[in-house]
C-alpha cells in the first residue's frame, strides 16, 4: 500500500508482504507445542498413579467434569487407539480433530498470504457450552456409565 509520510509529504513505497517462512512461524510454533504435549502424554501414561494430578472436582465430589479422562484420551489417541480415546473423553477427540482441521486451514491461508480469523458468535459458543453441559450431566447419571473415563 502506498502512503504519504506526514512530515515530508513524500510518497512511501508499498510494503512487501512478509516472506512465507515468517508467515508460517506462529503456526509452526503452535504445532510444535501441541506435538510436544502429545509426545509427553504418549510417553507418560496417565493411567499410572502419581504422574498427573487428580481432577479436583472428581476428587471432592466424585462427579466427572467435561475434561475428566482427557489425558487418558490423548494417551490412547497418540497410540492410535481411537475407540479407547472416544471412551475416555469423546469431546476431547472431537477437539483434537477440530484443532487439526483449523490448524491446516490456518497454514494454507498463511502460506497464501491471507489472514485467518475464526469468528464464533454467541450462538456457536452457547451451543458448544450446552453440548458440553449435556455431556457432563449424562456422563454422571446412572445410564451414562458408558461415558465414564
Amino acid at each position: 500500500m502506498r502512503g504519504v509520510d506526514a512530515d515530508s509529504q513524500r510518497v512511501t513505497p508499498p510494503t512487501a508482504p512478509a516472506p512465507t517462512a515468517a508467515r508460517l512461524a506462529v503456526p509452526a510454533g503452535i504445532l510444535t507445542a501441541v506435538v510436544g504435549a502429545f509426545a509427553y502424554v504418549a510417553a507418560v501414561d496417565p493411567g499410572e498413579p502419581g504422574h498427573y494430578p487428580v481432577c479436583p472436582l472428581f476428587h471432592v465430589t466424585g462427579l466427572y467434569c467435561p475434561g475428566c479422562g482427557g489425558l487418558r484420551s490423548a494417551h490412547a489417541f497418540a497410540h492410535g487407539d481411537l475407540l479407547a480415546a472416544l471412551q475416555d473423553n469423546a469431546p476431547a477427540v472431537l477437539g483434537y480433530l477440530a484443532f487439526a482441521v483449523l490448524w491446516t486451514v490456518w497454514v494454507v491461508r498463511a502460506a497464501r498470504g491471507r489472514p485467518f480469523r475464526l469468528d464464533l458468535g454467541p450462538v456457536h459458543l452457547w451451543t458448544l457450552g450446552t453440548l458440553l453441559l449435556v455431556f457432563t450431566v449424562v456422563r454422571n447419571l446412572p445410564f451414562g456409565g458408558w461415558l465414564h473415563p
